[in-house]
């Protein structure tokens, strides 16, 4: 499987791309510059299955509707941020943004629960890691032995908790429970910044 790590926008987001020996592609957080998105995709000749949205702050939704409406493809939320796409007050746009409010239609589907999703020969794990947002939930691919962390766990870091529906213990208790309970070796994709591993975090993070 290849991975595609895609810094967009000013606040240079991650988005990525997951393939496969077969072509098909999930795509997480198309946060905005769709074209480079689609330039990926197409170079390399994937098949998008779907959009997976770590959470719906504004920097991870910017392209959501361009790249769903390019590939007629479903989007995936959890069931805490599922208004938060049609809303700028929630998703922080109409405070962050000047004189722009970013939307996104409604998700094609609402994450309930943790537990095991699949997409064509895709198989991802779940984990509900709220504490940056009501929302947030990070994506466990084992045969990949990578986690999708969106906004929770960076490099050296962790999500902010200022913002709506932020918790700074909930977040550093989502981390240690989920994620740092994850193999040392297993890779961060995180929403900002480079990629790290759990067991460099478990080492060198100074919030654990």
């Amino acid at each position: 499987m290849n991975v595609y790590q895609l810094p967009l926008g000013p606040l240079q987001t991650n988005c990525y791309i997951v393939s496969n020996d077969v072509k098909e592609a999930v795509i997480f957080d198309p946060g905005e510059e769709a074209d480079i998105i689609f330039n990926v995709i197409e170079e390399n000749k994937l098949k998008p299955l779907a959009i997976l949205l770590t959470h719906a702050h504004f920097d991870h939704i910017g392209a959501v509707d361009e790249v769903r409406d390019e590939y007629n493809i479903p989007v995936y939320i959890h069931k805490y941020e599922a208004d938060w796409l049609t809303d700028g007050q929630k998703n922080g746009s109409a405070s962050f943004l000047r004189n722009q409010t970013i939307f996104a239609r409604e998700a094609d589907h609402v994450i309930e629960k943790e537990g095991k999703m699949e997409f064509g020969q895709f198989t991802f794990s779940v984990f509900e890691t709220p504490g940056h947002s009501p929302g947030s939930i990070s994506f466990y691919n084992k045969e990949l032995r990578t986690v999708f962390s969106g906004d929770a766990l960076f490099q050296r870091s962790i999500g902010r908790t200022d913002l709506t529906g932020g918790d700074h213990e909930l977040l550093i208790k989502s981390i240690k429970s989920k994620l740092l309970s994850l193999p040392d070796d297993v890779v961060v994709c995180s929403g900002h910044g480079p990629t790290t591993t759990i067991g460099e975090e478990k080492k060198h993070n100074p919030f654990f």
